[in-house]
């Protein structure tokens, strides 16, 4: 036993001084500095320059025993740590319960991860041919930088994006004063084009009854804008070709000025094309007329930019890294805080597996894809950040176990989204949440084309969320959406305020359970300004109870469609209802979601034959209580296929009268002698909705 303790002695004694030889303190904080030298010992006054220097010397540490017991700091002085590659942690680089590695920037300096490089050199533009193409009205206003002389020669390249595409990385991007810039478009941001018609023979009726473009072809336009346009070659075009939720971005394959047809590129509009649609061309030089427009001649590696007004000194990005920044896969209790992330053409961060790591007081801003991506492991959260300007969604959380009903713990908390959906548009949400017992809470989510959280999956948690200024651009949307799973159980959306939404077409939703989704709590919530606050499109089982609504158009609408004998909603809920059902242990759901068990009237029991063929009638919307609601203005709309006796509606104080309730500036007060209290409405707590200060927060006013 002695010689053993000296063996182990020896080695500790062997370990810290082969630390000491290669320059690293033990038992002490890592430092690293975009001035440093790897050659430095990673002290305060000697750092690191490399991340990764930094990295492989607390991993050093961690193998000789000399971490401290309440773990580490790694401190990224202040400056610009720009990545030509993905900074990769892994499970080698964990911390421990109570010892977690820290990646931080050090006191109020900012420290920003850069995908990109910064464009110096901006000109005039002399080109004689290139001004002609300018119209004359901003020829002695844009400006050029030839990014080959800067070192840059990696473009990227536009990609078909938005609805039913693989998510790809973006093409180099321009960003300018902190916000991305617009690629030149015509028409200009904010108008459309509208799709004229397109061949004869073409048309084909679709499910919803109207009458599109064969996939194949392409569309017409009108007007003769594209007959000023020189050598349109790499051009593009960006549309909801059929349906006001379904966006992508199409590459110009043909583009026949006589007969005004545009035939697309494979893989063509995911739904094909349909007449009054609206759509804007994209990557036309000539085009560029409107502040923060730019444009990039891949042939010279020239940049052509017309900057916003009262640009002068602010910085200019060209996104380059096509990978995340940083990468955890499997890694367990390590926190990144304090940091900026920004100007790539993937995403900013992703976590795969692990469990405990945190993302926390980061700016993360101007990405091409998402901004984190959470995949797998358990307990892993984003907390207290903002997330502005990505090309996709904000947080993506896929966590916990349906064939368990496991929770995977993840969640999303005092965070500000704001501006997402820059190139993918639709289903890209804020919080997007896909498993099991995941959370999304306290955050502020605005300036946002189409819904702010999505999920899928069962006993997860929303509240205390504040959402507004959603669906700008798109139609047939909720502010929080699922659907289409009878087995979709346990989900609570509580406390949340939701107000002033947009929408195009059939406007937008304020929770949206759609295509008999079921089993969802919806308590405690504000609705105020909202298109059909609260929607159930044919499912069973929702509780609405204790909710304020306020001019809305109505409160509540409810529908009946999983009785519709039309083709496409019978294959809805006769086949793919029931494969989602199969998709499941049945057992399992029933014991923990008792309700499912009022489907075998419908379908059968699990154990017995199956209700097929003419037997089968559909699946009625059967179980929703809608309950001591408090409602001024529009309550209740019940209609296809369904009749209000089908739901449990009771106790409800509606009105139109405004003197009933105070508006946003009081918190929505309810008078002490309002009628509500009486019918068991409680007190809904307005103040706790939203963001809250920390110091994480307060600390990251400081660096944008």
């Amino acid at each position: 036993m002695i010689i053993r303790k000296c063996l182990l002695m020896r080695r500790a004694v062997v370990g810290l001084l082969s630390l000491a030889l290669c320059g690293v303190a033990a038992r002490a904080d890592v430092y690293v500095s975009p001035d440093g030298s790897d050659g430095n010992p990673g002290t305060k006054r000697k750092p690191f320059a490399t991340l990764e220097r930094a990295r492989d010397a607390v991993r050093e540490m961690k193998r000789a025993g000399a971490l401290p017991k309440g773990g580490l700091t790694v401190w990224l002085r202040g400056g610009d740590y720009c990545r030509a590659q993905t900074l990769q942690l892994t499970a080698e680089d964990s911390g421990a319960p109570g010892a977690p590695i820290v990646w931080r920037a050090y006191r109020n300096e900012r420290a920003r991860l850069l995908g990109g490089r910064v464009i110096t050199g901006f000109r005039p533009v002399t080109d004689a041919a290139v001004l002609a193409r300018f119209d004359e009205s901003v020829r002695d206003k844009v400006l050029e930088a030839d990014l080959r002389a800067l070192g840059i020669e990696d473009y990227g390249s536009l990609q078909s994006r938005g609805f039913g595409r693989p998510t790809a990385p973006a093409h180099g991007e321009l960003f300018f004063g902190g916000r991305p810039m617009t690629l030149a478009r015509w028409p200009n941001e904010g108008e459309w084009e509208l799709i004229a018609g397109f061949p004869e023979g073409a048309g084909t009726d679709d499910d919803h009854g109207g009458n599109i473009g064969a996939l194949t072809e392409g569309f017409f336009y009108a007007g003769d804008r594209p007959g000023r346009w020189q050598a349109p070659s790499g051009l593009w075009v960006h549309g909801y070709w059929a349906y006001d939720w379904a966006n992508s971005y199409e590459q110009v394959a043909e583009l026949d000025r006589d007969r005004r047809f545009i035939r697309t590129a494979a893989p063509h509009g995911h739904y094909g094309f349909r007449k009054g649609q609206r759509f804007h061309f994209v990557n036309v030089l000539e085009e560029l007329d409107a502040p923060g427009e730019w444009f990039l001649d891949p042939r010279t590696g020239m940049i052509y930019f017309l900057p916003p007004e009262n640009a002068d000194g602010d910085e200019a990005l060209f996104s380059i890294l096509e990978e995340p920044i940083v990468t955890f896969t499997d890694a367990q209790y390590v926190t990144l805080r304090g940091i900026v992330l920004e100007a790539t053409r993937g995403n900013a961060l992703v976590i795969n597996g692990g469990a405990g790591n945190r993302i926390v007081g980061c700016l993360i801003r101007n990405i091409g894809n998402w901004a984190v991506a959470i995949n797998g492991g358990t307990d892993n959260g984003v907390m207290s950040c903002d997330v502005l300007d990505t090309g996709d969604g904000g947080v993506s959380m896929s966590g916990g176990d349906r064939q368990t009903l496991a929770p995977g713990g993840h969640f999303v908390e005092n965070c500000r989204f704001v501006r997402l959906g820059r190139w993918s548009k639709c289903y890209v949400p804020a919080v997007l949440m896909s498993g099991v017992g995941l959370r999304a809470s306290h955050n502020l989510i605005y300036d946002h084309p189409h819904c702010a959280i999505l999920y899928g999956g069962n006993d997860h948690l929303i509240e205390f969320n504040d959402i507004h200024h959603i669906a700008l651009e798109t139609g047939d949307v909720g502010a929080i959406y699922t659907g289409r799973d009878y087995t979709f159980r346990g989900n609570r959306i509580r406390h949340n305020y939701i107000h002033e939404t947009g929408g195009v077409g059939m406007g937008s939703m304020g929770v949206y359970m759609d295509d008999c989704v079921s089993g969802t709590e919806v308590f405690g919530n504000v609705f105020y300004k909202v298109h059909w606050a609260m929607f159930i499109g044919g499912g069973r089982d929702h509780l609405v109870e204790n909710n304020l609504f306020v001019d809305c158009d109505p409160a509540v609408r409810a529908d009946g469609r999983g009785l519709d004998t039309s083709p496409v909603w019978r294959n809805m809920v006769d086949k793919t209802m029931r494969e989602r059902l199969a998709d499941v242990p049945i057992d399992l759901y029933r014991r923990r979601y008792p309700e499912m068990k009022t489907l075998d009237a419908w379908y059968g029991p699990p154990d017995g034959d199956p209700i097929v063929g003419e037997a089968f009638t559909g699946v009625p919307p059967e179980g929703n209580r809608i309950a001591r609601n408090v409602c001024v203005g529009d309550w209740l709309e019940i209609g296809w296929h369904a009749q209000r006796e089908l739901f449990d509606v009771r106790d409800n104080f509606v009105t139109k009268d405004m003197k009933h309730i105070g508006g946003p500036e009081t918190d929505f007060r309810i008078p002490k002698n309002s009628p509500a209290w009486e019918k068991g409405f409680k007190p809904i707590p307005f103040g706790k909705i939203g963001v809250y200060p920390d110091k994480d927060r307060k600390r990251m006013e400081k660096m944008r």
